[in-house]
């Protein structure tokens, strides 16, 4: 298993006109059982955020919508003031239920509340990126316009309540219908070594310098489980799951990576990816996993 490494030798990409390293940390897991509810070591989950930072993380993924609440608090709680290299990306587009549930939440009223709700639970005075996920589908794209939540969240842009926008779970077409609203600047959609269907569109996306950060980039809920993967691993000295993170880097440059987790080792084994190479044959390898 390789250990801590200078996550800067991952390289760095735009996003939201500043330049950010390439490995970042997703707060999703910081929350309770389901995203629902406090953890069950806060002082734990702030242990990580503060390392990840101190660890030169300058990109964390964010929503009020994980917890509800908690994993904000937590970001307040743990960094601010916050360092003027960090970006903190937040969406919107649903509640929670009381019993855990995840409610579309587009209307004008919701946006707007959601907005302020991150706004006030991460301290700031407006959003850096704000992603507008799509609730066409659940956690791969449907078609269906997205001109009238979107609207919203520009109309907000113009109050200077969100620096910049990006979308979430979003198909070509409706990345090209929000592009004729706002600029968009990044996108994150389901893709991992064994999801591939936004492979034309990563490409598209990188000559279009805009960012992809892809979420689930180990498997989600449900981890990335492979022979091939584990052997390729076992040759590299490495653990499967540095293996995954390592192909995504390697996949494409504007790939931003926003691994999860509310363990510090596995924090410091995910941020350890910046010093794996793969080789180009390993890469074949691994790619056919996919296919």
């Amino acid at each position: 298993m390789r250990i801590m490494a200078e996550i800067s030798k991952a390289g760095v990409f735009k996003l939201a006109g500043r330049q950010v390293k390439r490995l970042g940390y997703g707060a999703m897991q910081l929350a309770g059982p389901g995203v629902f509810g406090p953890p069950k070591d806060r002082a734990g989950a702030l242990a990580v955020l503060r390392e990840a930072v101190a660890s030169g993380v300058d990109h964390i993924d964010t929503s009020d919508f994980y917890g509800p609440h908690i994993t904000n608090q937590l970001i307040h709680e743990a960094l601010h003031p916050y360092s003027r290299e960090l970006t903190i990306v937040t969406k919107v587009s649903a509640r929670r239920g009381a019993d855990g549930s995840w409610i579309p939440a587009l209307s004008r009223d919701e946006l707007t509340q959601a907005v302020h709700d991150n706004l006030r639970h991460l301290g700031l005075d407006a959003l850096e990126v704000v992603n507008l996920r799509s609730m066409h589908g659940i956690h791969e794209p449907n078609e269906g316009s997205l001109e009238a939540p979107l609207s919203v969240l520009a109309e907000l842009q113009q109050r200077g309540l969100v620096r910049h926008i990006g979308l979430s779970n979003v198909t070509p077409t409706q990345i090209a219908e929000g592009r004729r609203i706002c600029a968009i600047v990044c996108v994150q959609n389901l893709y991992n070594l064994a999801h591939r269907a936004d492979d034309a569109l990563i490409r598209n996306l990188a000559g279009e310098g805009i960012a992809y950060v892809p979420f689930f980039p180990l498997g989600g809920f449900t981890p990335l489980q492979s022979t091939t993967l584990s052997e390729v691993a076992r040759q590299l000295g490495a653990t499967p799951m540095q293996v995954a993170l390592a192909w995504l880097l390697q996949r494409s440059p504007n790939i931003l990576l926003i691994p999860g987790t509310s363990s510090l080792g596995h924090l410091r084994e995910n941020l350890a990816v910046a010093d794996l190479a793969l080789p180009p044959e390993t890469v074949s390898v691994l790619d056919r996993i996919g296919s």
